[in-house]
């Protein structure tokens, strides 16, 4: 059921749709090397062979998964023969690209550069991470989305249809239901759609004989679980976690849910998550809330003790704290503008009279003299330098109003 032109193609209008800026690259052949980022089964390997079919180009599929430099240079040379007797253009298609060290990347740069192949790679990995600079730079990216549910069932459809390469001939009957569930529960993978689309009728049929027909059930059963668009080294990984964190961050407590629930059914390291909610509750909830730190690494003493799945009971409780938390960040800012003092002043000298005086020595050279006990004063505070000379009387802690900071910043006079 591959597409074999752009009018059978589905989604990424924005790329190929009439009068976008692929399609229009294509239609006046007027052909870059690219690399085609999106997620999987969104027809990225499709796109590439329409592309050259329509550039009349010879088309060669390399996989970066079983494929090294001498299949690399073998291209090349076929790419640089056909060139030379004048039979056009060669389009190197490197699937999984991201594969590639940078070594094997750097292998095909300069056929790149000097026109003997165009290159389309295919990635799901963000390449601005993947694909060595000087490759990226002689390349345009396009970025594919994600499949809609209508389009996956527009996909669908058409493979029930097709007589001649799809489920057309199958005389199965499938409700409409069943397409429209399993266009939700793919994750946008039309590869995914139409396999287990094929397993849903051929089951009926054993099943069912004279009148077979597929029902939600023959779906979910094919299907056998909803799918997740994740890798715990991608960028599902950090983007998820990214979403997570800003949820947090945010206060919205019910976002904070659906992307810890996301990320726990997808398989992600629970420890990874509730490292980062403890770095969170320092960070963000701060002093406004000191007991959100205690909330947050007494989950990754629970999380650690009893694992999954009866561990999310800790992680949602830990993120409702979190996200309900009052909020502020003046640790990390205090902290911050410290540290760009000491970055500056490096070395100033402790002040003599903070200084323990241990020996008699110390004593005479002034160590400890005039130091203010705190606890022999009212209230056990004292006004007194504890600063190094050149930066005495900055001041890097910076008192929200939220929470526990703002009722001890009202006590203190607003300090």
């Amino acid at each position: 059921m591959r597409p074999r032109s752009f009018d059978e193609y589905v989604g990424q209008e924005h790329l190929v749709g009439e009068g976008h800026i692929l399609r229009r690259l294509v239609e006046s052949d007027n052909l870059p090397s690219m690399i085609l980022w999106g997620p999987p089964g969104t027809g990225k390997t499709t796109l590439a062979r329409i592309i050259a079919s329509k550039t009349n180009a010879v088309f060669v599929p390399v996989s970066a998964v079983s494929s090294g430099v001498a299949d690399l240079r073998k291209a090349v040379a076929e790419a640089r023969e056909l060139r030379d007797a004048g039979g056009g253009r060669t389009v190197l298609f490197i699937d999984e690209i991201h594969r590639f060290n940078k070594a094997q990347q750097d292998a095909i740069l300069p056929f790149v550069e000097d026109g003997t192949i165009t290159l389309i790679g295919a990635t799901t990995e963000n390449p601005s991470f993947e694909v060595i600079g000087p490759l990226l730079s002689r390349s345009r990216v396009f970025a594919l989305k994600q499949l809609e549910p209508e389009s996956i069932a527009r996909i669908i459809r058409a493979a029930l249809a097709d007589d001649e390469r799809g489920l057309g001939g199958s005389g199965v009957a499938v409700d409409d239901e069943a397409v429209d569930a399993l266009a939700a529960s793919v994750g946008g993978d039309a590869r995914i759609a139409l396999n287990a689309i094929e397993a849903a009728v051929l089951n009926a049929r054993a099943r069912d004989g004279a009148s077979p027909r597929v029902s939600v059930e023959d779906v979910e059963e094919a299907l056998q679980h909803r799918t997740y668009l994740y890798d715990r080294q991608g960028d599902a990984h950090y983007d998820t976690i990214s979403a997570f964190i800003k949820s947090l961050r945010g206060s919205d407590p019910d976002a904070a849910l659906y992307w810890l629930a996301r990320m726990i059914e997808a398989g992600e390291d629970p420890l990874f998550i509730v490292r980062r909610m403890v770095i969170l509750a320092s960070e963000d909830v701060g002093l406004a809330d000191p007991m959100a730190l205690v909330v947050a690494t007494s989950c990754q003493q629970a999380v650690h003790f009893i694992g999954l799945p009866e561990g999310f009971f800790a992680m949602a409780e830990t993120a409702l704290y979190l996200a309900l938390a009052p909020k502020s960040n003046s640790t990390g800012a205090a902290y911050g503008a410290a540290l760009s003092d000491v970055q500056a002043t490096r070395n100033e000298p402790v002040p003599l009279h903070l200084r323990n005086a241990v020996t008699g020595l110390m004593r005479q050279m002034g160590y400890g003299k005039g130091y203010k006990y705190a606890h022999d004063y009212e209230g056990g505070v004292v006004e007194q330098q504890h600063l190094p000379d050149k930066v005495a009387g900055h001041k890097y802690y910076r008192a929200k109003d939220a929470g526990w900071e703002g009722r001890r910043k009202r006590e203190r006079g607003g300090g």
